[in-house]
């Protein structure tokens, strides 16, 4: 995806949002910062100087605001007492005071244009994204081609066999970037989409003709597990402040989105099946305001569910025809646990002997009744760093080491 920056609107028609707007949102950014120079407000409410010149004209036109003083050829300007109370009612109505917004018809076409299911994946990038994991060839088949897809994936099997692993890798398989908005405008309503605890930006080289009420980011990854509410899925409307933040699905629109522990969320998987049945089929969605009034938006992301359960218990057929991919993840071969074993003593500094596994090995089988689950090696070898830590003792792997931590570990009778 190219990292060009969009050219910066110079007319206030350009930038496609109603033009009070904009001058109310200058107006409520002026009043609580008390007083600002041109300069400055364009930056604030990153549009060019040019939209901001006028947007000055016409409010001091209105004796919303004057020239407070100047600073050499720099004028700073603040709010008049009209401008004042102005500026306090309409942050009554809307405390939106971030960068200005783009439009719906822009926002739309810009996810579009940079969607998931053209960006390129090659079984050389996932072999190397996925190295360190142990799969199977024709697992990394299936992931990499879902990964082409760009469209969903059923990743499912027993508890502790790397399901979580597996969805957590798949984003880092995407290595372009895409242009999120600070926000988006629907109606006269702002919706806020950038969001810095799940979009992570890329430095772009400082351009005052730029559009940047865009941010370059890496695609997004945003995973929800139990926590997961039908309420996330909708727009978030806060009564303080106003405006809306974006659902999850608009803020991972052109990447991933993991539903972890799929069946577990405080809701019902039939729920999310209602809400979901049309986007992941069509490719849209539709999102409400308050007042009742819906507009359609892209549904451009890699939905990723995980799950324990089976599938036929979740859900019903029509639901899984949608979901495009399906992976099963089961439990390891004895050759396969010996290969995890490795990698792990080697990530916590261990010596790796394969006596001492081939004995963990007919523990699980014969003591403990467990089959090979590929996170038994991380696990068992997290109670020998442990237990050396707590007895100050340098950790190593032993027969007696392997037979305490999987007393402590595992149930028994």
């Amino acid at each position: 995806m190219s990292t060009t920056l969009f050219a910066a609107a110079q007319v206030w028609q350009d930038l496609g949002i109603p033009r009070s707007l904009v001058h109310e949102l200058a107006l409520k950014i002026l009043y609580l910062r008390g007083e600002l120079s041109l300069r400055e407000l364009a930056h604030h409410m990153r549009i060019s100087y040019s939209i901001v010149e006028e947007v000055f004209q016409r409010l001091r036109k209105e004796q919303l605001c004057e020239v407070k003083g100047m600073v050499g050829s720099v004028h700073y300007i603040t709010t008049t007492s009209a401008g004042k109370a102005r500026a306090a009612e309409l942050l009554s109505q809307n405390q939106y005071t971030g960068p200005a917004p783009v439009s719906l018809e822009d926002y739309s076409a810009r996810v579009l244009q940079q969607s998931i299911r053209s960006s390129s994946v090659t079984p050389a990038e996932v072999e190397r994204g996925f190295s360190h994991l142990v799969l199977a060839p024709q697992t990394l088949d299936q992931i990499g081609t879902a990964a082409v897809s760009g469209t969903s994936i059923f990743i499912y099997g027993p508890p502790g066999t790397g399901k979580t692993a597996i969805a957590e890798t798949l984003p880092g398989l995407y290595q372009d970037s895409v242009w999120v908005p600070h926000a988006v405008e629907v109606d006269g309503q702002i919706i806020t989409v950038f969001d810095s605890s799940v979009h992570e930006p890329l430095e772009t080289s400082a351009d005052q003709d730029a559009d940047n009420r865009w941010v370059l980011c890496k695609r997004p990854r945003i995973m929800a597990g139990g926590e997961l509410t039908i309420e996330m899925l909708e727009l978030q409307f806060h009564p303080v402040t106003k405006f809306y933040a974006a659902p999850l699905q608009m803020k991972a629109n052109n990447g991933v989105l993991i539903i972890d522990d799929f069946g577990r969320q405080r809701m019902r998987p039939e729920e999310m099946l209602n809400r979901w049945i049309v986007p992941l089929d069509r490719r849209i969605d539709y999102l409400t305001v308050v007042g009742g009034k819906k507009f359609e938006i892209p549904f451009d992301l890699f939905v990723v569910f995980a799950t324990n359960l089976e599938p036929a218990q979740l859900v019903d057929d029509s639901f899984l025809r949608r979901i495009a991919n399906k992976i099963k993840v089961d439990y390891v071969t004895e050759e396969q646990f010996h290969a995890i074993f490795r990698g792990v003593c080697n990530d916590a500094g261990l010596d790796y002997k394969g006596a001492l596994v081939d004995q963990l090995i007919g523990l699980l089988k014969t003591r403990y009744k467990e089959p090979l689950r590929p996170c038994y090696a991380r696990d068992i070898v997290r109670q020998v760093s442990w237990a050396a830590r707590y007895q100050g003792t340098t950790p190593q792997l032993d027969p007696v080491a392997i037979e305490q931590a999987c007393h402590r570990y595992f149930v028994s009778d």
